[in-house]
C-alpha cells in the first residue's frame, strides 16, 4: 500500500510540475538556482507551488491566466514546498515579514520583495480572484509589455 501511495504522490508531483511549466515559469530546483533568479534585475514573480487541492485547483491556474495582461513581471519562476526544500527554504528568506505559507506568490523587484498573494488569499477563493490580486500588483510594480 505504501508502494502505492508513493506511486501516486510522484504523480500528482509531476503533474504539479508540468501545469506550472507550461503555463511559462522556470523551475527553480536548487538554492544555485534560485540565487541565479532572484539576482536578475527587472521584476520576478514566485509561485510558491505545492500539491494540496488550493494549488491545483486555485493558484496553479491563477499562475497561469494573471500573465495574459498588459503589465506583467519580467520573469516567472517557481519553488516547490515539500519537494525542492532548500530552493524553497532559500526563497522564504527573500519573503520578510511573511510566514511560510504555499501556494503563495511572491512579486520581487531588483531581488527585493515588492508584495505577497499568501495561502489565505488564495485557498477558498475564486481563481479569478487571485488573478485579479496577481494582476494588480503587476500594474503596481511591473512595466507595460
Amino acid at each position: 500500500m505504501n508502494m502505492d501511495f508513493n506511486f501516486l504522490m510522484n504523480d500528482v508531483v509531476q503533474q504539479a510540475r508540468k501545469e506550472i511549466a507550461a503555463a511559462g515559469y522556470t523551475e527553480l530546483k536548487t538554492p544555485e538556482e534560485v540565487k541565479e533568479a532572484f539576482a536578475k534585475e527587472g521584476t520576478t514573480l514566485v509561485m510558491v507551488n505545492s500539491v494540496c487541492g488550493c494549488a491545483g485547483g486555485i493558484a496553479r491556474p491563477a499562475a497561469a491566466h494573471s500573465v495574459h495582461f498588459d503589465q506583467r513581471p519580467d520573469h516567472l519562476v517557481t519553488v516547490f514546498a515539500g519537494q525542492d526544500k532548500e530552493a524553497t527554504e532559500l526563497a522564504r528568506t527573500y519573503f520578510t515579514g511573511y510566514p511560510p505559507s504555499s501556494p503563495s506568490f511572491a512579486l520581487l523587484k531588483d531581488g527585493k520583495l515588492c508584495t505577497m498573494v499568501e495561502r489565505h488569499e488564495i485557498e477558498g477563493h475564486q481563481p479569478m480572484e487571485v488573478v485579479h490580486k496577481l494582476q494588480s500588483a503587476f500594474e503596481t510594480h511591473c512595466s507595460e509589455l
